[in-house]
């Protein structure tokens, strides 16, 4: 299993016209194959007047299932292409679908490999690549005379705080990547003389910024 991958932040959809012809293209993150081929139905029935609807998605951490198709497009134009920048960019857990409305103009086969490619690109952006890492979720009790200190030391370690509430103690509920979490915790217990109690909630993939 890996403890790190890139995949889409949300779906994004953005639009490239080229001799006249239209490419529509849209890019959702997805956990299952079923969820990329309802996308693909979606899209499909969105614009059921389209000449094509050509598609990459790959699923699993580690790209266990990659599937393309150009769609009626000269064989090796459009789903590889777009296959091959979705390769490029190092994302998983993705579908990437180009719906074409030809304007007439034939674009030969190095214009349409450029233009789903570019398409493909332009989806890819507008949904946003992030970072998956291997986390933490902790549930941390500070006595509120630590909470200054525990406070500005939060800001020094690689950490995002989701939750705060003030009650008996200072409860939190934080972030960390799986491979900080023996740091953070010592910094915590170091800081505190061990008062700071923290327990482990789940374990699960977040995005983070280099």
């Amino acid at each position: 299993m890996t403890d790190e991958y890139w995949t889409l932040l949300e779906e994004g959809s953005d639009e490239y016209i080229v001799q006249k012809s239209r490419f529509i293209c849209d890019a959702r993150p997805v956990q299952t194959e079923e969820e990329a081929l309802s996308f693909l139905q979606d899209k499909r029935q969105r614009y059921r007047d389209a000449t094509h609807h050509c598609y990459a998605y790959v699923i699993g951490e580690n790209a266990g299932i990659i599937r393309y198709s150009d769609d009626g497009e000269p064989g090796g134009t459009a789903g590889l292409p777009m296959m091959e920048v979705i390769r490029a960019r190092q994302v998983v857990n993705c579908a990437v679908v180009i719906t074409r409305y030809f304007g007439g103009i034939l674009l030969g086969a190095g214009g349409l490999v450029r233009a789903y490619s570019r398409s493909c690109a332009m989806a890819l952006d507008k949904a946003g690549v992030a970072k998956m890492c291997l986390s933490q979720r902790m549930m941390v009790s500070v006595p509120y005379p630590l909470w200054d200190k525990v406070n500005y030391l939060l800001g020094l370690l690689p950490v995002r705080t989701e939750e705060t509430a003030f009650g008996q103690n200072v409860d939190l509920v934080l972030l960390m990547k799986e491979k900080d979490a023996d740091m953070v915790l010592s910094r915590l217990t170091q800081e505190t003389s061990a008062r700071a109690e923290a327990i482990l909630m789940d374990q699960c993939f977040a995005p983070w910024k280099d």
